[in-house]
C-alpha cells in the first residue's frame, strides 16, 4: 500500500487524505502543531519544518511527498526531495514561495502582471511610489497569504506608516511594492500537470474577498470562450516552465477585458473546493494523481457549483444540508477570529435553481451579504 507524505496538516491536508481513501492511500503527516486537523484522519508527525529529525521519520514512512502550504522553507523541502520523491517540486516551491521571483517569471513568459519593484530601503520603496502612483501595496516577498504581510499605501502620507508596518521584515523576508489593480473581477484557474506532463484544467472560477479572505467562488465564471482559453494557456505556460507536477491556483484580476496575473499557489487551493461535488474529479483527488503519476481525471463540471467559506466559527448546517445539492464540509477546528474553519457547496442544473438555492440558505444564515455577489452573477 503506497503512503503519501503531506507537509502540513491543515484542512487542504484533511481533504486531500480523505479523497485518497477509495485510491486505497495511506498518509502521514507532518505539522509543527498537535492539534493540525488533519490529524484527525492520518497519522502525524509533530516536529519543525526545519528539524531534519522530524524529517528523517517523515521520510522513512513515505513513498512520495506533497504539500498541504507553500511556506514550507525551500531548504526543507530540497533535503527531503534527496530521499524521496516531492512533488511539486522544491525548485517550483521556491519561485511560488517568493512574489518577485513569482511576477518576473509572469513577466518572463509573456503573462501580463501589474506593475511592480523589488524594494530593499525606504528609500526605494518612495521611489518606487513616485512610479507606480498610489494607491499601491507593499507586501511581504515571503510568508504571506490571505492578506497577511500587507500594507495598502494610499498616499505618499501612508509611507512612513507602511514602512513602520513592514520594514522591519526587508532582511528577514524581502519586500515588494505593487500597483494597485482597479479591477472588475477576481477570477482562479485551478488545473493539474500529470508527472508525464498532461495538463487538464477546471473551468474558470469567479471569486470574492473580504477583508483579503476568500468569501465565495462561483464556478463556472461567466466569460466568453476567449478569456477561458487566455487563462487556461497562461496556466500551461507556467506549468511546463515549472515542470510542475500536481494541482495549483493561478489567481487573476479582469480589468476592462484584460488577465493580470496575481499570483501562483502551488498546491491545492480554496477557490477549487467546489470540485469535491462539483466535478467529475476533485481537485484533491487529481493532485494525488499527479504525484503517484496515476492517469488524470476528467475535470468536466456536473452542473454549477457555489463554495461558500465559513471564517471564525461554524454555521448552523441545516440550512445547507436541506438543499438536495448542498454540501458540508467541517474541518473540525476550534473557532476563532478569521480562521477558515469550514466551506459548504451547493451545486445546481441552472443558474436560476442555483441562485434560488442561494437565497434560501443566505437568509436561513443570516448570510445574505456573502451570497448577494453571487446571486447578482447568476441572474
Amino acid at each position: 500500500m503506497t503512503t503519501v507524505g503531506i507537509l502540513g496538516g491543515g484542512q487542504l491536508a484533511r481533504m486531500m487524505a480523505l479523497s485518497g481513501a477509495p485510491l486505497g492511500l495511506r498518509f502521514r503527516i507532518l505539522d509543527n502543531v498537535a492539534d493540525a486537523c488533519a490529524g484527525q484522519f492520518a497519522p502525524m508527525i509533530v516536529g519543525d519544518y526545519t528539524d531534519q529529525a522530524a524529517l528523517g521519520e517523515f521520510a522513512s514512512q513515505v513513498d512520495v511527498a506533497t504539500f498541504d502550504f507553500e511556506n514550507v522553507p525551500a531548504a526543507s523541502a530540497q533535503w527531503l526531495a534527496e530521499r524521496v520523491p516531492v512533488f511539486p517540486s522544491p525548485q517550483a516551491l521556491a519561485v511560488a514561495q517568493d512574489r518577485l521571483a513569482e511576477k518576473s517569471l509572469f513577466r518572463e513568459l509573456g503573462i501580463p502582471v501589474p506593475d511592480f519593484a523589488d524594494i530593499a530601503s525606504r528609500e526605494q520603496l518612495e521611489a518606487a511610489v513616485a512610479r507606480l502612483g498610489t494607491p499601491c501595496i507593499l507586501k511581504t516577498r515571503r510568508l504571506g497569504y490571505d492578506g497577511k504581510g500587507q500594507f495598502r499605501i494610499k498616499s505618499v502620507a501612508d509611507i512612513d506608516a507602511a514602512w513602520d508596518a513592514l520594514g522591519a521584515q526587508v532582511a528577514r523576508v524581502g519586500l515588494i511594492v505593487e500597483g494597485f489593480v482597479h479591477f472588475q473581477r477576481e477570477l482562479s484557474v485551478v488545473a493539474v500537470r500529470g508527472r508525464d506532463g498532461e495538463f487538464r484544467a477546471w473551468p474558470l472560477t469567479e471569486n470574492w474577498h473580504v477583508d483579503g479572505v476568500l468569501s465565495a467562488s462561483l464556478a463556472p465564471a461567466t466569460v466568453d470562450a476567449g478569456m477561458q482559453a487566455t487563462a487556461l494557456s497562461h496556466a500551461r505556460r507556467l506549468a511546463e516552465a515549472m515542470d510542475y507536477v500536481g494541482v495549483f491556483a493561478l489567481e487573476l484580476f479582469c480589468r476592462d477585458g484584460e488577465l493580470l496575473a496575481n499570483e501562483l499557489a502551488p498546491r491545492v487551493h480554496n477557490s477549487g473546493h467546489w470540485t469535491i461535488e462539483g466535478s467529475e474529479t476533485s481537485q484533491f483527488q487529481n493532485h494525488l494523481r499527479a504525484v503517484l503519476g496515476l492517469p488524470l481525471g476528467d475535470t468536466r463540471m456536473v452542473g454549477l457549483a457555489c463554495m461558500l467559506n465559513w471564517i471564525g466559527a461554524m454555521p448552523d448546517a441545516n440550512a445547507v444540508l436541506g438543499e438536495a445539492g448542498g454540501h458540508w464540509h467541517d474541518y473540525g477546528k476550534s473557532p476563532r477570529a478569521g480562521r477558515k474553519v469550514g466551506h459548504a457547496t451547493v451545486r445546481a442544473d441552472s443558474p436560476a435553481e442555483l441562485a434560488a438555492a442561494l437565497q434560501r440558505v443566505g437568509a436561513a444564515l443570516e448570510r445574505e451579504a456573502q451570497v448577494a455577489p453571487v446571486i447578482a452573477r447568476l441572474l
